[in-house]
């Protein structure tokens, strides 16, 4: 039951640690915003990179509670809707900030938009500062999905309703992402 090569899970107590250290950085509410993407709404590198104020904001320009990932952002044709958590939405409406925005919302300093391997550098880089050995920009996308996982049967879902969440083609990726708990297993046999 190894994890071979696959990005560690990241716990509540390193997302708040990492949310914490973001605080004190440069640009720091695009940089908290770019975090809550991977472990909030499980968007991939080239998805945070590529996710634009269009696809995040209504006729009005305000924030939805949907991200409306086109297949263009996503990896192959895995657009498709992506819901938006309390923290998520909140964050993205501070960094709107009641503006008019357009294009890419994760941007340099001097406006230019990130690539997908800047995104990756920054969390490799992110995740060394703080010692988190095994953590990659995969690893919120792994924390989502396995939070999603062990929640969904009292939303009354399934694993195919988190398939459809994670926008995986097959039901076996999804099964892959998430992360097996010892103590779950011990409780529901106990």
């Amino acid at each position: 039951m190894g994890l071979g090569r696959q990005a560690k899970l990241l716990g509540e107590n390193q997302i708040k640690v990492v949310l914490a250290h973001l605080a004190g950085t440069n640009c720091a509410d695009r940089n908290r915003l770019m975090f809550l993407l991977s472990v909030d709404a499980a968007l991939r590198a080239k998805e945070i990179a590529s996710v634009t104020w269009e696809m995040v904001t209504d006729s009005d320009g305000n924030v939805g509670d949907v991200i409306r990932l086109e297949d263009r952002a996503a990896k192959g044709k895995s657009g498709g809707v992506v819901f938006l958590s309390r923290r998520l939405k909140k964050h993205l409406e501070e960094f709107q900030g009641g503006r008019t925005c357009s294009g890419a919302i994760i941007r340099s300093r001097s406006g230019k938009a990130f690539s997908a391997q800047v995104v990756t550098n920054w969390f490799w880089t992110l995740y060394r500062e703080l010692g988190f050995s095994g953590c990659s920009s995969h690893s919120g996308r792994r924390t989502a999905i396995t939070r999603w996982a062990r929640n969904i049967a009292t939303a009354g879902g399934s694993l195919r309703d988190v398939q459809a969440l994670a926008r995986h083609s097959s039901l076996a990726m999804t099964q892959k992402y998430i992360e097996l708990s010892e103590g779950a297993m011990a409780r529901v046999v106990g």
